[in-house]
C-alpha cells in the first residue's frame, strides 16, 4: 500500500488556496471585466436591441444590468463601416419594440427603406430604446453609445419620462451608480448622487463569489444567443395582445398630482434634454414627442388615455415646445400622428402598422434634411 505524502498534499492545498485568493483579489480590483467579452458580433450575430426579458425560458433573452455585456451583445458594437451614416434611437419600451418582432420596430422599419445621405452613405439605424421611462436612463445609454460613433441621435420622449421623481427609478441606474454619478457630475445634473437606491458593492461583493449572479447572467446571455440566433425570438408575443383602456374615469390626477397644476421645470426634467445635447457634442440630437393613444371612449373629453389627463399632457406639450424653441432644438411633435386603432396594450405601444406610420414621418424628415 502506497504511503500518503501528506506534506505534498498540504503544499498543493496551500498553493490552490493562494491561487484562489489571488484570483479573487484580481477579480475584485477589476470588477465586471468579463462583460467586455462576448460571443456576439463574433461567433454569434449581434442583437438588434438591448437585452431585456421577463421570460427568458421562452424568449432567449433576459434582463441584466451589466452595460458592457449589454452593448457588446448589440449590433452597434460592430465596427462602423466607411460608407455608414450611423443613427441611434433612444427611448422607452415603445422604441425598444414591445410585442413587436425586430423587423417591425421603428429601427427595423427605417432600416428596410434603404435610405442614403446626400454624400452616398447608407443610413443604418440602431435601436437603443430600453423599457422603463426616465430621461436619466436615456442619458446613461447615450453616454455608452457615443464611443460607437453615431452621426445622428433620435430621442423619442413622452410625458411619463419627465417627472423628477421618476428619474432614478430604473434598476439599470441603481446597478450602475459609478457611471451615473460621473455623468451627473460631468453635466451638473440636479440629481442626488447619494440616492439610497444606488448599489455600491463591498470588496467582498466584488469577488467571484460575490459576483456569482452577474456572472451567471452574463453566461446565460451568451448561451441564449445560440437559440436566439437560430430562432430570432427575443420576447414572448401573445397571440391575443390585451388592448389599452378606451373608456376612462373622471379622475383628473396624474401620478402624485391629484389636481391640475402648472407643469414647469420644477416638475418636469426638461433640463435633462439640454444635458443630452451637451453630452452629444457635435452629434445632432433630434427631439421627437412620440405618438400617444388618444381615446374616443367614455370621459375622453377629460383624459387622452389612462396615463394622461388632458390638462397634464397639454401643459407638457406647451413646455416642451417652448423649451425646444428657446434651446433651438430640432423638435418634431408627432403626438397625434398615429390613429387610435394602432395602439396595443399601453398608450405608447404601437402595432406594426402604427410603427410604419411613425417611421414614414421620421423618414420624411431625414430625407428632407438630406436633400
Amino acid at each position: 500500500m502506497n504511503n500518503i505524502n501528506w506534506q505534498s498534499i498540504g503544499r498543493i492545498l496551500i498553493k490552490t488556496a493562494l491561487l484562489f485568493l489571488g484570483f479573487n483579489l484580481l477579480f475584485a480590483v477589476s470588477p465586471a471585466w468579463w462583460g467586455r467579452l462576448s460571443l456576439y458580433n463574433h461567433v454569434l450575430p449581434g442583437r438588434p436591441r438591448l437585452p431585456y426579458g421577463e421570460d427568458p425560458a421562452q424568449s432567449y433573452n433576459l434582463s441584466l444590468y451589466d452595460l458592457d455585456a449589454m452593448f457588446q451583445s448589440h449590433l452597434i458594437s460592430q465596427p462602423k463601416a466607411a460608407d455608414e451614416f450611423r443613427v441611434i434611437l433612444l427611448g422607452d419600451s415603445g422604441v425598444w419594440g414591445w410585442f413587436l418582432e425586430n423587423e417591425a420596430t421603428l429601427a427595423g422599419q427605417l432600416n428596410q427603406v434603404g435610405l442614403t445621405t446626400r454624400d452616398g452613405r447608407r443610413v443604418v439605424v440602431y435601436n437603443l430604446g430600453y423599457p422603463l421611462m426616465s430621461l436619466s436612463k436615456d442619458l446613461l445609454l447615450l453616454q455608452e453609445a457615443l464611443p460607437h460613433q453615431p452621426d445622428l441621435i433620435l430621442w423619442l420622449v413622452t410625458l411619463q419620462s419627465f417627472p423628477w421623481e421618476k428619474q432614478l427609478e430604473p434598476p439599470l441606474l441603481h446597478h450602475n451608480p459609478d457611471r451615473l454619478i460621473s455623468l451627473i457630475q460631468q453635466l451638473s445634473l440636479p440629481l442626488d448622487v447619494a440616492d439610497p437606491r444606488f448599489i455600491h458593492p463591498t470588496p467582498w461583493q466584488q469577488t467571484i463569489i460575490g459576483q456569482r449572479r452577474p456572472l451567471a447572467d452574463w453566461l446565460r446571455l451568451q448561451l441564449y444567443g445560440i437559440s436566439w440566433a437560430a430562432t430570432g425570438i427575443d420576447q414572448t408575443i401573445p397571440a391575443d395582445i390585451p388592448l389599452r383602456q378606451s373608456d376612462l374615469t373622471t379622475d383628473m390626477s396624474w401620478l402624485t398630482y391629484p389636481e391640475p397644476i402648472t407643469l414647469d421645470e420644477s416638475v418636469l426634467a426638461l433640463s435633462l434634454l439640454q444635458a443630452g445635447v451637451r453630452l452629444a457634442g457635435e452629434v445632432p440630437v433630434w427631439m421627437i414627442n412620440e405618438p400617444i393613444f388618444i381615446s374616443q371612449g367614455e370621459n375622453s373629453d377629460l383624459r387622452y388615455n389612462a396615463w394622461y389627463p388632458r390638462w397634464a399632457y397639454d401643459g407638457y406639450r406647451e413646455q416642451l415646445e417652448n423649451a425646444a424653441a428657446a434651446q433651438n432644438w430640432f423638435y418634431l411633435d408627432l403626438w397625434d400622428a398615429v390613429p387610435p386603432a394602432e395602439f396595443t396594450d399601453s398608450p405608447v405601444h404601437l402595432t406594426p402598422v402604427g410603427i410604419a406610420i411613425l417611421a414614414e414621418r421620421v423618414m420624411a424628415e431625414i430625407k428632407r434634411l438630406s436633400d
